[in-house]
Protein backbone atom coordinates (compact mmCIF):
# COMPACT_ATOMS: atom_id res chain seq x y z
CA UNK A 1 0.00 0.00 0.00
CA UNK A 2 1.03 3.58 -0.61
CA UNK A 3 -0.47 6.55 0.53
CA UNK A 4 -1.25 9.46 -2.15
CA UNK A 5 0.28 12.70 -1.42
CA UNK A 6 -1.54 15.96 -2.66
CA UNK A 7 1.04 16.65 -5.59
CA UNK A 8 -0.48 13.04 -6.81
CA UNK A 9 -3.78 13.82 -6.21
CA UNK A 10 -3.69 16.90 -7.81
CA UNK A 11 -2.11 15.62 -11.08
CA UNK A 12 -4.43 13.46 -11.33
CA UNK A 13 -7.13 15.30 -11.39
CA UNK A 14 -5.37 17.30 -14.61
CA UNK A 15 -6.04 13.75 -16.41
CA UNK A 16 -8.87 12.55 -15.52
CA UNK A 17 -11.51 16.01 -15.25
CA UNK A 18 -12.71 17.86 -17.69
CA UNK A 19 -10.49 20.40 -19.07
CA UNK A 20 -13.76 22.70 -17.84
CA UNK A 21 -13.55 21.65 -13.96
CA UNK A 22 -12.19 23.80 -11.18
CA UNK A 23 -8.42 22.40 -10.44
CA UNK A 24 -7.30 22.28 -7.24
CA UNK A 25 -3.78 23.57 -7.75
CA UNK A 26 -5.29 26.27 -9.61
CA UNK A 27 -7.39 27.26 -7.10
CA UNK A 28 -7.51 31.30 -6.50
CA UNK A 29 -6.38 30.50 -3.10
CA UNK A 30 -7.61 32.13 0.58
CA UNK A 31 -7.53 35.42 1.96
CA UNK A 32 -5.19 33.97 4.91
CA UNK A 33 -2.37 32.04 2.92
CA UNK A 34 -2.11 28.61 4.38
CA UNK A 35 1.08 26.01 4.45
CA UNK A 36 -0.45 23.41 2.13
CA UNK A 37 -1.33 19.78 2.85
CA UNK A 38 0.96 16.73 2.40
CA UNK A 39 -2.20 14.79 1.67
CA UNK A 40 -5.52 16.82 0.96
CA UNK A 41 -6.22 19.27 -1.69
CA UNK A 42 -6.87 22.67 -1.26
CA UNK A 43 -11.13 21.73 -1.70
CA UNK A 44 -10.58 18.29 0.06
CA UNK A 45 -9.56 20.41 3.42
CA UNK A 46 -12.29 23.23 2.96
CA UNK A 47 -14.81 20.01 3.08
CA UNK A 48 -13.16 19.18 6.21
CA UNK A 49 -13.21 22.51 7.60
CA UNK A 50 -17.28 22.18 6.98
CA UNK A 51 -18.08 19.45 8.55
CA UNK A 52 -15.95 19.65 11.50
CA UNK A 53 -18.02 23.24 12.42
CA UNK A 54 -20.88 24.06 14.90
CA UNK A 55 -22.49 25.39 12.26
CA UNK A 56 -22.46 22.34 10.41
CA UNK A 57 -23.68 20.42 13.60
CA UNK A 58 -26.08 22.81 14.32
CA UNK A 59 -28.42 21.72 11.41
CA UNK A 60 -29.38 18.76 12.50
CA UNK A 61 -31.84 20.99 14.94
CA UNK A 62 -33.09 22.77 12.36
CA UNK A 63 -36.35 22.65 10.43
CA UNK A 64 -36.56 21.91 6.62
CA UNK A 65 -40.09 21.89 6.25
CA UNK A 66 -42.21 20.48 8.80
CA UNK A 67 -41.94 22.47 12.31
CA UNK A 68 -41.52 19.98 14.91
CA UNK A 69 -42.48 16.58 12.92
CA UNK A 70 -44.06 13.83 14.86
CA UNK A 71 -41.82 11.28 13.47
CA UNK A 72 -38.10 10.14 12.51
CA UNK A 73 -38.29 9.84 8.85
CA UNK A 74 -38.81 13.68 8.10
CA UNK A 75 -35.92 15.95 6.69
CA UNK A 76 -34.00 18.69 8.78
CA UNK A 77 -31.53 21.13 7.19
CA UNK A 78 -28.73 18.55 7.86
CA UNK A 79 -30.20 15.49 5.99
CA UNK A 80 -31.50 17.74 2.97
CA UNK A 81 -27.63 18.70 2.89
CA UNK A 82 -26.51 15.46 2.26
CA UNK A 83 -29.00 14.80 -0.03
CA UNK A 84 -27.55 18.11 -2.21
CA UNK A 85 -24.31 16.91 -2.09
CA UNK A 86 -24.86 13.20 -2.73
CA UNK A 87 -27.01 14.69 -5.94
CA UNK A 88 -24.29 17.35 -6.48
CA UNK A 89 -21.52 14.72 -6.61
CA UNK A 90 -23.30 12.25 -8.70
CA UNK A 91 -23.66 14.96 -11.24
CA UNK A 92 -20.24 15.94 -10.77
CA UNK A 93 -18.89 12.74 -11.35
CA UNK A 94 -20.56 12.38 -14.50
CA UNK A 95 -19.53 15.44 -16.23
CA UNK A 96 -16.03 15.27 -15.26
CA UNK A 97 -15.81 17.87 -12.81
CA UNK A 98 -13.86 18.30 -9.46
CA UNK A 99 -16.42 16.40 -7.29
CA UNK A 100 -14.38 17.62 -3.95
CA UNK A 101 -14.91 21.47 -4.64
CA UNK A 102 -18.75 20.21 -5.28
CA UNK A 103 -19.24 18.67 -2.17
CA UNK A 104 -17.40 21.28 -0.30
CA UNK A 105 -19.97 23.78 -1.78
CA UNK A 106 -23.19 21.35 -1.18
CA UNK A 107 -22.62 20.54 2.85
CA UNK A 108 -21.62 24.37 3.29
CA UNK A 109 -24.27 25.93 0.98
CA UNK A 110 -27.17 25.82 3.84
CA UNK A 111 -25.00 27.33 7.29
CA UNK A 112 -26.65 30.33 7.40
CA UNK A 113 -30.35 28.88 7.51
CA UNK A 114 -32.09 30.02 10.33
CA UNK A 115 -34.36 28.02 13.12
CA UNK A 116 -37.68 27.02 11.65
CA UNK A 117 -36.64 26.86 8.18
CA UNK A 118 -37.88 29.77 6.09
CA UNK A 119 -40.20 31.42 8.39
CA UNK A 120 -37.38 32.22 10.60
CA UNK A 121 -36.21 34.01 7.26
CA UNK A 122 -39.25 35.93 7.22
CA UNK A 123 -39.16 36.93 10.57
CA UNK A 124 -35.77 38.23 10.24
CA UNK A 125 -36.67 40.37 7.58
CA UNK A 126 -39.89 41.53 9.13
CA UNK A 127 -37.25 42.68 11.84
CA UNK A 128 -35.42 44.50 9.62
CA UNK A 129 -37.86 46.51 7.98
CA UNK A 130 -39.42 47.15 11.05
CA UNK A 131 -36.11 49.18 12.75
CA UNK A 132 -34.46 50.39 9.34
CA UNK A 133 -35.21 53.74 10.22
CA UNK A 134 -32.61 53.42 13.09
CA UNK A 135 -30.54 51.19 11.01
CA UNK A 136 -30.48 52.34 7.17
CA UNK A 137 -27.75 49.86 6.42
CA UNK A 138 -29.46 46.56 7.41
CA UNK A 139 -31.07 44.84 3.93
CA UNK A 140 -33.88 44.77 2.95
CA UNK A 141 -34.27 40.51 3.36
CA UNK A 142 -32.85 38.37 5.16
CA UNK A 143 -30.47 36.08 2.42
CA UNK A 144 -29.53 33.15 4.02
CA UNK A 145 -26.96 32.41 1.35
CA UNK A 146 -24.94 35.55 2.23
CA UNK A 147 -25.18 34.45 5.93
CA UNK A 148 -23.84 30.98 5.22
CA UNK A 149 -20.79 32.97 3.47
CA UNK A 150 -20.98 34.66 6.87
CA UNK A 151 -21.06 32.18 8.95
CA UNK A 152 -17.61 30.59 7.20
CA UNK A 153 -15.59 33.98 6.46
CA UNK A 154 -16.33 35.39 10.40
CA UNK A 155 -18.80 33.30 12.81
CA UNK A 156 -17.00 30.08 12.91
CA UNK A 157 -13.67 28.86 14.47
CA UNK A 158 -14.04 31.88 17.36
CA UNK A 159 -14.82 34.88 14.87
CA UNK A 160 -11.38 33.07 12.84
CA UNK A 161 -13.42 32.06 10.04
CA UNK A 162 -12.82 29.14 7.97
CA UNK A 163 -10.93 30.67 5.48
CA UNK A 164 -12.08 29.05 2.58
CA UNK A 165 -11.19 29.28 -1.11
CA UNK A 166 -12.21 31.54 -3.05
CA UNK A 167 -14.11 28.87 -5.37
CA UNK A 168 -16.09 27.06 -2.10
CA UNK A 169 -16.80 30.98 -1.23
CA UNK A 170 -18.51 31.44 -4.64
CA UNK A 171 -20.68 28.58 -4.76
CA UNK A 172 -22.10 29.59 -1.20
CA UNK A 173 -22.63 32.98 -2.10
CA UNK A 174 -24.30 31.73 -5.21
CA UNK A 175 -26.22 28.52 -4.62
CA UNK A 176 -29.48 30.67 -4.77
CA UNK A 177 -30.68 34.04 -6.40
CA UNK A 178 -30.10 35.19 -10.32
CA UNK A 179 -25.92 35.39 -10.33
CA UNK A 180 -25.15 32.18 -11.03
CA UNK A 181 -21.75 30.96 -9.74
CA UNK A 182 -18.43 31.43 -11.49
CA UNK A 183 -17.64 27.38 -11.10
CA UNK A 184 -19.71 24.54 -12.55
CA UNK A 185 -19.25 23.10 -9.82
CA UNK A 186 -20.91 25.74 -7.77
CA UNK A 187 -23.68 25.69 -10.57
CA UNK A 188 -24.17 22.14 -10.31
CA UNK A 189 -24.55 22.61 -6.28
CA UNK A 190 -27.16 25.49 -6.97
CA UNK A 191 -30.05 22.80 -9.52
CA UNK A 192 -29.09 20.06 -7.13
CA UNK A 193 -30.42 22.19 -3.98
CA UNK A 194 -33.47 22.72 -6.31
CA UNK A 195 -33.88 19.22 -7.39
CA UNK A 196 -33.12 17.88 -3.61
CA UNK A 197 -35.89 20.29 -1.66
CA UNK A 198 -38.61 19.63 -4.75
CA UNK A 199 -38.32 15.87 -4.99
CA UNK A 200 -38.01 15.04 -1.03
CA UNK A 201 -40.50 17.98 0.00
CA UNK A 202 -42.96 16.07 -1.65
CA UNK A 203 -42.25 12.99 -0.20
CA UNK A 204 -42.49 14.77 3.36
CA UNK A 205 -45.74 15.91 2.60
CA UNK A 206 -46.97 12.53 1.06
CA UNK A 207 -45.92 10.84 4.64
CA UNK A 208 -47.27 14.04 6.74
CA UNK A 209 -50.62 13.37 4.94
CA UNK A 210 -50.43 17.05 3.63
CA UNK A 211 -50.93 15.92 0.21
CA UNK A 212 -50.86 12.36 -1.95
CA UNK A 213 -49.03 11.42 -4.88
CA UNK A 214 -52.62 11.78 -7.56
CA UNK A 215 -52.69 15.33 -6.41
CA UNK A 216 -49.67 16.48 -7.85
CA UNK A 217 -49.23 18.19 -11.32
CA UNK A 218 -50.02 16.07 -13.80
CA UNK A 219 -48.41 17.40 -16.78
CA UNK A 220 -45.20 17.76 -14.60
CA UNK A 221 -45.44 14.27 -13.15
CA UNK A 222 -45.80 12.41 -17.15
CA UNK A 223 -42.16 14.44 -17.59
CA UNK A 224 -40.99 13.56 -14.56
CA UNK A 225 -42.23 10.50 -12.88
CA UNK A 226 -44.71 9.13 -10.65
CA UNK A 227 -42.40 8.31 -7.90
CA UNK A 228 -39.49 10.26 -5.70
CA UNK A 229 -36.71 8.22 -7.23
CA UNK A 230 -38.11 7.98 -10.46
CA UNK A 231 -38.27 12.10 -10.87
CA UNK A 232 -35.11 12.58 -9.62
CA UNK A 233 -33.49 10.31 -11.56
CA UNK A 234 -35.42 11.97 -14.59
CA UNK A 235 -33.58 15.51 -13.40
CA UNK A 236 -30.72 14.11 -12.72
CA UNK A 237 -29.77 12.66 -15.93
CA UNK A 238 -32.10 14.98 -18.31
CA UNK A 239 -29.14 17.63 -16.23
CA UNK A 240 -25.98 15.25 -17.45
CA UNK A 241 -27.54 15.19 -20.96
CA UNK A 242 -28.26 18.71 -21.57
CA UNK A 243 -24.83 20.14 -19.88
CA UNK A 244 -22.43 17.98 -21.63
CA UNK A 245 -20.58 20.61 -23.72
CA UNK A 246 -22.65 23.42 -22.93
CA UNK A 247 -21.21 26.71 -21.38
CA UNK A 248 -23.16 26.36 -17.98
CA UNK A 249 -24.89 23.77 -16.00
CA UNK A 250 -28.77 23.69 -17.42
CA UNK A 251 -31.69 21.04 -18.00
CA UNK A 252 -33.93 20.78 -21.25
CA UNK A 253 -36.54 22.93 -21.46
CA UNK A 254 -39.26 20.70 -20.78
CA UNK A 255 -37.44 19.49 -18.03
CA UNK A 256 -36.55 22.19 -16.59
CA UNK A 257 -40.44 23.54 -16.89
CA UNK A 258 -41.54 20.18 -15.37
CA UNK A 259 -39.71 21.29 -12.30
CA UNK A 260 -40.11 24.53 -11.80
CA UNK A 261 -44.37 23.69 -12.48
CA UNK A 262 -43.54 21.39 -9.19
CA UNK A 263 -42.00 24.04 -7.25
CA UNK A 264 -44.52 26.37 -7.90
CA UNK A 265 -46.94 23.77 -6.83
CA UNK A 266 -45.20 22.93 -4.09
CA UNK A 267 -44.99 26.99 -3.17
CA UNK A 268 -49.60 26.71 -3.49
CA UNK A 269 -50.34 23.92 -1.43
CA UNK A 270 -47.33 22.82 0.58
CA UNK A 271 -45.16 25.70 1.97
CA UNK A 272 -47.69 28.91 2.26
CA UNK A 273 -50.65 26.49 3.25
CA UNK A 274 -51.94 23.74 4.38
CA UNK A 275 -51.09 21.90 7.46
CA UNK A 276 -46.73 21.76 7.20
CA UNK A 277 -47.66 25.71 7.58
CA UNK A 278 -50.38 25.45 10.89
CA UNK A 279 -47.59 26.72 13.16
CA UNK A 280 -45.81 28.66 11.62
CA UNK A 281 -47.01 31.99 13.01
CA UNK A 282 -45.57 30.51 16.22
CA UNK A 283 -42.45 30.22 15.32
CA UNK A 284 -42.12 33.55 13.54
CA UNK A 285 -43.19 35.12 16.53
CA UNK A 286 -40.97 33.14 18.70
CA UNK A 287 -37.63 34.50 16.02
CA UNK A 288 -39.69 38.16 16.22
CA UNK A 289 -39.73 38.36 20.27
CA UNK A 290 -36.11 36.69 20.25
CA UNK A 291 -34.89 39.55 17.85
CA UNK A 292 -36.55 42.15 19.52
CA UNK A 293 -35.12 41.80 22.85
CA UNK A 294 -31.74 41.09 21.84
CA UNK A 295 -31.81 44.18 19.99
CA UNK A 296 -32.75 46.51 23.46
CA UNK A 297 -30.43 44.06 25.89
CA UNK A 298 -27.45 43.05 23.29
CA UNK A 299 -25.80 42.50 26.95
CA UNK A 300 -27.56 39.35 27.45
CA UNK A 301 -26.12 38.42 24.38
CA UNK A 302 -23.36 35.04 24.21
CA UNK A 303 -20.10 36.69 24.43
CA UNK A 304 -18.89 35.93 21.11
CA UNK A 305 -21.44 37.75 19.69
CA UNK A 306 -21.40 40.73 22.34
CA UNK A 307 -21.07 43.94 20.16
CA UNK A 308 -18.22 45.63 20.18
CA UNK A 309 -19.81 49.13 18.96
CA UNK A 310 -23.76 50.40 19.14
CA UNK A 311 -23.77 50.32 15.30
CA UNK A 312 -23.02 46.45 15.52
CA UNK A 313 -25.78 45.72 17.76
CA UNK A 314 -28.19 44.24 14.59
CA UNK A 315 -25.40 42.04 12.54
CA UNK A 316 -24.56 40.54 15.84
CA UNK A 317 -28.01 40.14 17.08
CA UNK A 318 -28.96 38.57 13.66
CA UNK A 319 -25.64 36.66 13.92
CA UNK A 320 -27.17 35.17 17.05
CA UNK A 321 -30.46 34.40 16.51
CA UNK A 322 -30.05 33.00 12.75
CA UNK A 323 -27.98 30.56 14.17
CA UNK A 324 -30.10 28.81 16.98
CA UNK A 325 -31.43 25.49 16.90
CA UNK A 326 -35.41 25.21 16.70
CA UNK A 327 -35.06 23.34 19.87
CA UNK A 328 -32.65 26.30 21.02
CA UNK A 329 -34.99 28.99 20.30
CA UNK A 330 -37.63 28.02 22.49
CA UNK A 331 -35.64 27.32 25.22
CA UNK A 332 -34.82 30.91 25.32
CA UNK A 333 -38.19 31.85 24.41
CA UNK A 334 -39.31 29.33 27.34
CA UNK A 335 -36.87 31.07 29.50
CA UNK A 336 -37.03 35.07 28.54
CA UNK A 337 -40.75 35.06 27.86
CA UNK A 338 -42.86 32.39 29.62
CA UNK A 339 -43.58 32.70 33.61
CA UNK A 340 -42.25 29.89 35.73
CA UNK A 341 -44.67 27.90 37.72
CA UNK A 342 -45.81 29.18 40.79
CA UNK A 343 -44.47 27.55 43.91
CA UNK A 344 -47.01 26.01 46.37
Amino acid sequence: MSIITREQYEAEEHLRLSERAAFADATTGRARPLPLDPYRTEFQRDRDRIIHCKAFRRLSHKTQVFLAPEGDHYRTRLTHTLEVAQIARSIARALRLNEDLTEAIALGHDLGHTPFGHIGEEALTHCFNAIRDRYPELPDHYHHNLQSLRVVDVLEYEGKGLNLTEEVRDGIAHHTGATKARTLEGQVVAIADRIAYINHDIDDAIRGGVLTEDELPQGATDILGHNHGARISAMVTDLMVASDGAESITMSPPVWDAMMELRQWLFDNVYLSGRAKAEEPKAFGIVRQLFEYYLEHPESLSDEFRPAKPEDVPQCVTDYVSGMTDRFALKQFDALFVPKNWMF
